[in-house]
């Protein structure tokens, strides 16, 4: 239902840098995961990015203040963000002091002019967004570190790289127009190599092939494997999912690997031990396409490295992100 309040949200302007904080509770970044997200990541923009690269600035944001109070369509983070909403929610429940919650903010390089289509469409679907940084031509990626940002979502492979870079966990997310990821419990799924852990078997299997891999392996099986680029932001996420049992927990998370468990599973499973990063369930995949089990447990986002595997997520549906390994 479309918020009809007639509140204004409050704008805070540096130069042609804006912050706008709307009614949303403001949570405390230190005890907060907080995730960054671009208008491309959670809104179908494609349209007006297409505009924007043909006719320049200008006539996007002609275009954008023109339709600034007809929401934008819900794109591939939207299902992900409604989902942390929910742990949220549950969160509050068991605790109303609780501290440690999801805090959901907009990092865009949108112009403060172009920028109210974008709040006005958070307002529209309820999203509990707290902060939206409109910063127009600029690096926009130079303020994650002050925001405290354990996980950054762009459509902008440039930006993602950046984030990367400078130590915070970033994915690429694929606009898609199916996205099948229904269910309220918020799932997770995460590549092994290159996303939770370091490139370092991936090296030995680039270089010297499967066997010598697999032989890399073994005689490592007693040393954890080096962090990966998305490691922060799981962990991050473990520790909000240890505050609910079992049973019952509105998180769920997976780790899906092209590894073969028999060979190449014992490390990746005494690592995970090592991080104290507990993982609902492990599918060791021996090389096999990971398209059916996706297909079974319809996640909210899918971190991989390999672009064919997210090619084959996008093809059934699943908002997939892409880590990039060559930035």
């Amino acid at each position: 239902m479309q918020d009809t309040s007639s509140e204004v949200p409050h704008m805070e302007r540096m130069e042609d840098k804006v912050i706008v904080n709307t009614e949303v509770k403001q949570k405390d970044p230190k005890e907060a995961l907080v995730i960054a997200v671009t208008t491309r990541a959670i809104f179908d923009l494609e349209e007006e990015h297409q505009l924007f690269l043909a006719k320049g600035k200008e006539e996007y944001t002609k275009h954008q203040k023109t339709n600034e109070d007809k929401p934008l369509v819900a794109g591939t983070a939207f299902g992900f963000i409604k989902a942390v909403q929910t742990v949220n929610k549950k969160l509050l429940e068991k605790n109303p002091e609780e501290k440690s919650l999801f805090d959901v903010i907009v990092l865009s390089n949108n112009s403060p002019e172009s920028g109210m289509r974008i709040v006005n469409s958070a307002k529209h679907y309820g999203l509990e967004i707290s902060r939206f940084c409109f910063v127009s031509d600029e690096d926009s990626t130079q303020y994650l570190q002050s925001l405290s940002v354990k996980l950054f979502l762009s459509a902008d492979r440039t930006d993602v790289c950046n984030a990367l870079k400078r130590g915070v966990s970033a994915a690429l997310i694929f606009q898609q127009e199916d996205v099948q990821a229904t269910s309220m419990e918020l799932r997770v799924v995460f590549d092994g190599d290159s996303v939770l852990f370091s490139d370092e078997t991936d090296q030995v299997f680039r270089s010297k092939g499967l066997d010598e891999a697999v032989k890399y392996e073994k005689a490592m099986e007693a040393i954890p494997m080096g962090q990966g680029p998305i490691l922060q932001f799981a962990i991050q996420l473990g520790k909000i999912r240890k505050k609910f049992g079992q049973e019952g927990s509105p998180i769920r998370t997976y780790l899906v690997t092209a590894r073969s468990g028999r060979d190449m599973g014992v490390r990746a499973i005494r690592t995970l031990r090592q991080w104290g990063l507990i993982i609902d369930e492990a599918f060791f995949m021996d090389g096999a396409p990971k398209d059916a089990i996706l297909a079974q447990i319809q996640p909210h986002i899918f971190f991989d490295d390999g672009v064919h595997n997210i090619k084959g997520a996008l093809d059934i549906g699943i908002p997939s992100a892409l880590v990039p390994c060559d930035c």
